[in-house]
C-alpha cells in the first residue's frame, strides 16, 4: 500500500508545480499546525499572538538585538518566518536572471534590474524552486535574517549568541551553526534540491551531506512532514523515504 501511495505522489509531482511562495506559507501553517516548533532553537510558537509569536521561556531564547539601533522593537526576534533552508541565493544564481536580469526586467523608471526580483518575474522554474515546501521551516525572524545566506558549518554552536539557543552565526566567515540533531534534516534537503533540480554541489558539501544524512535519520515528525507535504504539493522527498 504505501509503495502505491508513494508512486502516486511521484507522478503527480510532473503535475502539480507549486509557483507561489506566499501560497507555499500558508500551507505551511496548516502542515505545522500539532508541530508548532520553531526550527533552529526548538522553541514553541503561537501565531495567534500578535505582540509575541515565540514562547521564549520554552526554549530559553534571547534575542541578539531586542530592539533596533533606532530604539524600535525588533520584530523579527518577536515573529515567526518561513526560512529557506537552502537559501534563494545558493539556487537562484545558477540562473541567468539572477547573474544578469532580463529584457523584462526593467522598472518603471527603465532602470534594470537582476536577482531574486528578476527571476521572480520571468522564471517559472525559480519560483518553483523559491516555494517548494520541502525546502521551508519555521524560523525565528531574527534568525532567518542573521543567517542570511551563510552556509552550515562543520562545528557544533556554543550557547549564549541568543541565549540558551544552540544556534551560532559567524559573521567573519560567513558560516551558521546548527545543532547536530538538525543535521539530517538539512542534509536531506541540500541533497533533495541536488537531485530534483540539479542543484550544483561541490564534492566537499555532497560527501558532508552524505554523512549527515546516514548520521542523523529522519525522525517520526520529518516523515509526516513531508508525507503531508507530498499531498499538497504533489511529490515526496525521496531522501527522507529512501524510495530510490
Amino acid at each position: 500500500m504505501r509503495a502505491i501511495f508513494i508512486l502516486l505522489f511521484l507522478v503527480l509531482s510532473l503535475f502539480a508545480q507549486n509557483e507561489s511562495f506566499s501560497n507555499s506559507k500558508k500551507e505551511l501553517r496548516k502542515i505545522h499546525r500539532d508541530h508548532q516548533v520553531t526550527f533552529y532553537c526548538g522553541c514553541k510558537y503561537n501565531y495567534t499572538n500578535k505582540d509575541n509569536m515565540i514562547d521564549r521561556d520554552s526554549c530559553g531564547y534571547v534575542p541578539r538585538n531586542e530592539y533596533t539601533k533606532k530604539g524600535k522593537k525588533n520584530e523579527r526576534a518577536r515573529r515567526i518566518e518561513w526560512e529557506h533552508v537552502i537559501p534563494a541565493e545558493n539556487f537562484g544564481r545558477q540562473f541567468s536572471c539572477w547573474r544578469d536580469g532580463a529584457s523584462e526586467c526593467v522598472d518603471s523608471k527603465g532602470k534594470e534590474f537582476k536577482g531574486r526580483k528578476c527571476c521572480e518575474k520571468v522564471s517559472k522554474e525559480f519560483r518553483i524552486m523559491q516555494a517548494d515546501m520541502h525546502n521551508l521551516q519555521p524560523a525565528i525572524g531574527e534568525l532567518n535574517a542573521d543567517r542570511s545566506n551563510f552556509r552550515f558549518d562543520f562545528e557544533l554552536p556554543k550557547q549564549g549568541q541568543y541565549g540558551e539557543c544552540k544556534f551560532e552565526v559567524d559573521f567573519k566567515a560567513d558560516r551558521a551553526k546548527v545543532r547536530e540533531e538538525l543535521r539530517g534534516v538539512i542534509a536531506r534537503t541540500y541533497l533533495y534540491f541536488n537531485k530534483q533540480y540539479g542543484m550544483k554541489l561541490s564534492t566537499q558539501e555532497l560527501k558532508k551531506f552524505e554523512v549527515w544524512d546516514r548520521q542523523h535519520p529522519p525522525s517520526e515528525w520529518e516523515k509526516e512532514r513531508n508525507h503531508r507535504i507530498a499531498k499538497k504539493q504533489g511529490n515526496l522527498n525521496e531522501f527522507i523515504v529512501k524510495i530510490f
